[in-house]
């Protein structure tokens, strides 16, 4: 179990503040969120995924994470990267498919033992963006991406979420669009930024004859480097980095649990 630098303030930690666990093909990462700044409230842990990543080996690990906080009490959020229906995991394309038809909300509780509540990962990240990061008081139709070993997306409009929209299954020149510009194709196919930033334009492009967004916001890990490829994005829509990074899962996470139970 290790904890990084990724953090908000530190000191006494109050138990009431809403935990957030991010659920990645690589590792889990968890902390405690002040709602109030939209930040972490302690170093974040994390812990490597288990293999194989079976929901109850994955509840585990999430129970160590939530346990490195023994002063925390508040409900939890958790980010699954699949759409997620009452919580239910409906699509497993970038984790085990095991994790099908199963039940999150129910086998995390019970591992956790207090109240939980499962969201998609991108659609968690966005809510964070609309709330503290690039899309903050922006009205109107905001479409967030997280570019990673996929394509995550939330549509966000004056606000509310859409959940679960998938755009990075769009079809995209005859195949299907996170299997032509992930950031993980970028290094798969040892691609360079500009070609890279190509097959973004396309797209990016797409996205904005579909749907007219007014703001296009791009995260996931790969948007630290926003000054190697963002400006080679070709794109009439305004279009802009995340500027909560990795950050955003967790936060977002924790704010869907906030909500849920009424707190925020």
């Amino acid at each position: 179990m290790q904890t990084d630098a990724d953090a908000g303030a530190t000191g006494d930690l109050a138990p009431d503040l809403p935990f957030g666990i991010d659920f990645g093909g690589s590792g889990i990462k968890g902390a405690p969120v002040d709602l109030e700044v939209g930040d972490f409230a302690a170093k974040r842990t994390r812990v490597d995924t288990p293999q194989p990543a079976t929901p109850e080996a994955v509840a585990r690990v999430m129970r160590d994470v939530v346990g490195a906080y023994p002063e925390s009490s508040a409900p939890v959020g958790v980010t699954v990267p699949g759409v997620v229906q009452h919580g239910l995991v409906k699509s497993a394309a970038n984790i085990d498919p095991v994790w099908l038809g199963q039940d999150a909300d129910a086998v995390i509780t019970e591992a956790l033992g207090r109240e939980v509540h499962v969201v998609n990962d991108a659609d968690a990240a966005g809510l964070a963006e609309v709330a503290y990061g690039a899309a903050k008081g922006v009205k109107g139709l905001v479409i967030v991406t997280t570019l990673g070993t996929g394509i995550g997306s939330a549509l966000i409009h004056d606000g509310q979420l859409v959940p679960n929209s998938e755009l990075g299954h769009l079809e995209l020149d005859g195949e299907v669009a996170e299997k032509r510009a992930a950031a993980s194709i970028k290094t798969n196919e040892d691609l360079s930024w500009e070609e890279w930033g190509k097959r973004l334009t396309r797209y990016y492009r797409h996205l904005d004859r579909l749907f007219t967004p007014d703001l296009l916001v791009v995260g996931g890990g790969v948007s630290k480097d926003w000054k190697k490829f963002g400006h080679l994005i070709e794109v009439d829509c305004e279009i802009v980095p995340a500027r909560l990074k990795n950050r955003a899962g967790i936060v977002g996470a924790a704010l869907v649990a906030a909500r849920a139970e009424g707190t925020a």
